[in-house]
């Protein structure tokens, strides 16, 4: 039996909690756990997705920052199933540690202070992953999915579309936590790819040149990858050096990357 707690948020936690019992009835239903899977539960906070994810599945993984929330997910999970529990910080945490198979399926509302260096250390392990199902800003999860010519795309929509695939789910008002963040939040679904859908020769490069190219997304690639290619150079790749980052494709990208790498 669930137990009602007294916690206050903790803003250096990032701390928003998720209430609205049909909302989180469907994110249950987006997630569809089942027994004998392998699903880690990253800051399962109060318990409000992780009792009906356990119910579920009858085992589960879960990785909490704050130390005061533990024994209280501890009760409350007992009498539900197993619930395996991690105290410490997400974005140090060795996932390499945990079972390779079945492999992992990550959930969890992520704190959106720091939603995106989180999912920059979670594709760090795709190819263990099955999928993931995360809770984030609205905008973040515009951006994640945002294609060229958006005004939206940027560098986290091409680094993450180039581990997974992108799939916006719904959105959720701020209402529904406690208490309610100044923005609205929507839930995402990450599916890595088997392959990756372009070849890179150099992922430090590419992640180097990608980071370059929209720290100067009002330049033209000319100038803002001028330290790795000239003009000619992006020329003989096939890309038209007067385009903005924000025009180029992964495609591209990777070509650009990959025409770096074979100067050297």
């Amino acid at each position: 039996m669930n137990r009602k707690v007294q916690h206050k948020a903790k803003k250096r936690f990032g701390q928003n909690f998720l209430h609205d019992k049909r909302i989180i009835g469907r994110i249950v239903s987006s997630i569809n756990p089942r027994p004998d899977e392998n699903i880690v539960e990253i800051g399962p906070g109060l318990g409000a997705m992780t009792l009906p994810v356990l119910e579920c599945c009858k085992k589960l993984t879960a990785i909490e920052l704050d130390r005061s929330l533990i024994e209280n997910l501890q009760v409350i999970t007992a009498p539900v199933g197993e619930l395996i529990l991690h105290q410490g910080d997400a974005l140090k945490f060795d996932f390499g540690q945990l079972p390779a198979e079945p492999k992992l399926r990550l959930i969890g509302n992520l704190p959106y202070n720091i939603s995106t260096p989180l999912l920059f250390h979670f594709v760090k392990w795709a190819d263990r992953i099955q999928d993931m199902h995360f809770m984030l800003q609205k905008e973040v999860v515009q951006r994640m999915a945002a294609g060229p010519g958006s005004k939206t795309y940027g560098r986290l929509s091409v680094m993450l579309q180039y581990y997974c695939q992108v799939i916006p789910l719904f959105e959720i008002h701020p209402g529904a936590f406690n208490p309610p963040p100044k923005v609205d939040s929507a839930i995402v679904r990450l599916i890595p790819h088997e392959k990756p859908p372009v070849q890179v020769s150099d992922m430090r490069l590419f992640a180097e040149m990608v980071t370059a190219a929209f720290n100067g997304r009002r330049k033209t690639i000319r100038n803002s990858l001028k330290k790795y290619l000239t003009e000619e150079q992006i020329q003989q790749a096939g890309i038209d050096p007067q385009i903005r980052p924000e025009q180029l494709e992964l495609a591209q990208f990777a070509v650009l990357v990959n025409a770096v790498k074979k100067s050297m």
